[in-house]
């Protein structure tokens, strides 16, 4: 059978068809990047228009004390680290929590916690005690490290998914976005996907070509997720600019500090939003719960998508 074109896969897209194992398998295999990179731009415009969301993290390790206060401008309180235990993770984030100032709060690696509570029922009870702490969600979701069930036991406990990502870069993109899809269909858990691995591998890092192709995949075969996200921190202001022309819109990590020693220019804030305007895009400051703010302070209310 002849593969599909990505004419006939653009047809099938705007007229919101359905796409088969076919048409994945073409776009996986296409080497026409401009082409693929203008259907998931399209494909991004329909789901939220030209809005890119931006959240501007604190991260705190979890051996450090809490500070007296956060800075204002945070969109996100970002708890890192393994805790010693399950009770120490609830009581860390309690902490957090309570200091936070009504930032939202993001805590632990879902992996770690799986560890931590050593079964699926622990897993249930850890995630409703950190949902009772007042948490927004887990901070840092690797599905090559983690079994859907342990997903689906956190979200069935109340506690929340936002952003799904992966920890090395997998064999087959194709079949990690799809895997992501069918999981946000049957939990509805995630706001975001970040499909460029978290750990680079020194022996074989991928090209830019490689990143912006798997950016371009996702915004065009995770259906039900609205945001593709870019951590800015890792990937710095070029690539991240580039992957907003291949269909991602959500930016994570932007520092929530404005120190500028290279000047006004370089600092934070300005140099994403300079980043997202030059891509012809309209920069909007989210939280951890992915509701709007105002660029300089995490008051104020709407949804993203």
């Amino acid at each position: 059978m002849t593969a599909p074109t990505l004419d006939v896969i653009a047809g099938k897209l705007a007229s919101g068809e359905p796409l088969d194992r076919a048409d994945y398998l073409a776009l996986s295999a296409t080497t026409d990047l401009i082409q693929l990179g203008m259907l998931a731009s399209d494909a991004r415009r329909r789901r939220v228009g030209d809005e890119v969301t931006f959240v501007r993290v604190v991260e705190h390790k979890v051996g450090d004390p809490l500070p007296d206060a956060w800075p204002a401008t945070a969109g996100e309180i970002r708890l890192v680290g393994v805790p010693p235990t399950a009770e120490a993770a609830i009581a860390k984030a309690w902490a957090a929590v309570e200091r936070a100032n009504g930032i939202p709060v993001t805590a632990w690696a879902l992996a770690d916690l799986v560890a931590l509570a050593k079964d699926l029922e622990g897993l249930g009870t850890l995630a409703r005690g950190l949902r009772e702490a007042g948490l927004a969600g887990v901070a840092d979701v690797r599905l090559d490290l983690v079994e859907d069930p342990a997903v689906q036991w956190v979200v069935d406990a109340g506690l929340g998914v936002p952003v799904v990502g992966v920890h090395d870069a997998p064999a087959n993109p194709v079949v990690f976005l799809r895997r992501v899809a069918l999981l946000q269909k049957a939990t509805k858990a995630f706001r975001a996907v970040a499909p460029l691995p978290r750990r680079v591998a020194a022996e074989a890092p991928s090209t830019g070509y490689d990143d912006v192709k798997v950016v371009a995949l996702a915004a065009l075969l995770v259906d039900g997720v609205g945001r593709v996200q870019v951590d800015w921190r890792q990937h710095g202001a070029k690539l991240s600019q580039v992957a907003l022309l291949f269909g991602a819109n959500d930016l994570d990590h932007v520092p929530a500090t404005d120190d500028a020693p290279l000047g006004p220019r370089r600092a934070p804030l300005e140099e994403v939003r300079r980043n997202i305007v030059a891509a012809s895009l309209t920069p909007v400051a989210r939280t951890a719960r992915f509701e709007a703010v105002a660029a300089t302070g995490p008051e104020s209310a709407s949804s993203p998508s």
